[in-house]
Parts: C-alpha cells; structure tokens; sequence
C-alpha cells in the first residue's frame, strides 16, 4: 500500500488520539461560534499507520510528543523547513529493522570493489534515464546513451559529471538559459525542492530495510549524514526533473516557491517507476531498490534493482 505523503503550511496543532493523526487549525480553539459544519470541515484524523511522509512548513505548527514518537515507530519520515520554506532537517527511526545490527555489519564491511561496481550501476542507470527523459522531449540523447555504455567502475572518467553538463545545457531549452546550481535562478528552487522530497523517501527506504543512510558507497562527505541517501536517489532524480519539467512548461510565474507549485511537486511519492518490468508507485519502488541493496551488501545479488525512465 502506498504510504501518505502530508504537507501542513498553516498554523496547526497536530496531536495522536486512538493511533491517528489528529489535526486541529487555531481558529477553531479561538472562535466558538463557529458553525459545527465549518469546525468538522477544518480538522481531520488520519491513521499514523498509513502516513509515509510529513512536511511540517510553518513556524506556528505545534505537535505532541506523542504523535512523533508513532510517527517514528512507524517508520514515517518528518521534514521539518526553515523560515524560507525550503526543507533543512530530516526525523527518522534509529531502529527500523529487526536485523538491523547484522545489516550494519554487511553494510560497513562491503569491500570497495564492491562499492565501485554498486556506483558505477548507479551512474548509468542515472545517465539512461536522463537520456530518456530529454528523449521523450524530443532532444538529442545520442551523447548521453553513448556515455552510459562507457562508464567504468566507480565511474573513474566521471561520466555522471559530462553527462551533467550536457543534460542541463538541454533539458530547459530554449525556453530557459538554465544553469544548475542551488543557489541559482528559478526553476532551481522547484528542482531543490523536489530532490529534498526525494531525499527523505530514499532515507526512509534505506532505514526501512536495515541500513544506515550515513555510510555512502561514493558520497563520503564527513558532514553529511545521509551519504547513501544521496547516492541512491541518483537514478531517481529524473523523475523529480520530469515533474520540474512540466511545471514550467504550464506555469508563468515559478520564482517564487508558493503553496500550489509545492502541492505539484507533493506528487513525488505516488510518480509511476517501473523497476523489472513491474510498475509502482515511486514510495513502493525505492523499498525494492533499498532491498536490493541489502542483498548486494550481504553478498547474494550484485545487482542494484533501479527504475527504468520510460521514454
């Protein structure tokens, strides 16, 4: 079953009554005189055991202990934004598998051959898909399907970054002179958005299976503390583009991050993947890429089950 995805951008009191999700909006409290059809419209009782993920985007959101310690237990990932309403800290359980000490042990013992050829099947499969994704644009993806099939182990000649710089140059245009950089220009602030979305998914999905989101297979920047996030949500992150990419095809005005182009990009979790031929919500899929995973470290597989962008 495909797990919610719940976003609160208003003042809120969010409390845990009967193991659900129980939300209250202030004005209720300060306005008695509210009709009963108006106060039942404005509050709302959701089952903890069906909530995936939890964006909290305002300063005046209260919520009980309580209710985040079932979040937790339940392995639902809580996403706390700064002033500016963009994503800066992540809550998630620190025991989310029942063998999760033996997972550790595979996970840190994996020899570096092994975290070579783990990288080097996430690079082309991150360079397939951007290839598809311009491809179903109709823009030219010869170069990038070219650099996939060279990519060594570990990705020694940097394929992922030459293919990065073409992509970019090609994805937006001509409608936008676009330069990744997340300090950049609009629509980088949608794109930001979205891979912080994406990020906790994996990370709650690495969790979910037993592993540990801070010891990558390539990442290994001492400061951060979701490296094996990053690196697995490399194949993904066209999916994200894909959303990105209709959103300034239809929409005038992206420079600003407002309430509706957020609900667009909410749709992340429930985006369709195809992993092997089987079809999945994207929530769904990356616990079958985070399992995979697993059986690399321990030894019985060699492959990394990633999704396939349709062109």
């Amino acid at each position: 079953m495909i797990k919610r995805t719940l976003y609160f951008g208003n003042p809120a009191y969010l409390g845990l009554t009967d193991k659900q999700l129980t939300v209250r909006l202030p004005q209720v409290e300060q306005n008695a005189d509210l009709p009963e059809s108006f106060k039942k419209e404005i509050q709302a009782k959701i089952p903890v055991e069906d909530i995936g993920l939890v964006i909290l985007d305002h300063r005046q959101i209260t919520l009980t202990h309580g209710l985040l310690n079932a979040l937790v237990e339940n392995n639902s990932a809580v996403i706390h934004c700064n002033s500016e309403h963009l994503p800066i800290g992540l809550v998630l359980p620190l025991e989310g598998n029942t063998v999760q000490a033996e997972r550790f042990r595979d996970q840190i013992g994996a020899s570096e051959p092994l975290r070579k050829q783990l990288w080097q099947q996430t690079v082309q499969c991150k360079i397939r898909n951007q290839a598809a994704l311009l491809s179903r644009n109709n823009k030219n993806s010869g170069p990038l399907l070219s650099l996939a099939q060279r990519v060594k182990s570990g990705d020694a000649t940097n394929c992922e970054g030459t293919a990065a710089v073409y992509y970019w140059q090609h994805l937006f245009s001509p409608a936008i002179d676009f330069y990744r950089n997340r300090e950049g220009d609009p629509p980088n602030n949608l794109l930001n958005y979205g891979y912080a979305i994406l990020r906790a998914i994996v990370a709650r999905g690495l969790v979910a299976s037993g592993l540990l989101p801070t010891f990558g297979i390539h990442h290994r920047n001492r400061y951060n503390a979701y490296a094996l996030a990053d690196d697995i949500m490399e194949p993904f992150r066209p999916f994200v583009d894909s959303v990105v990419l209709e959103i300034t095809a239809k929409e005038k005005e992206y420079k600003e991050l407002t309430k509706d182009l957020k609900k667009q990009l909410l749709c992340i979790p429930t985006l369709e993947v195809v992993i092997e031929k089987e079809r999945s919500p994207l929530m769904v899929g990356m616990q079958r890429t985070t399992s995979s995973l697993v059986k690399c470290f321990e030894g019985t597989s060699r492959k990394l089950l990633y999704p396939e962008f349709d062109e």
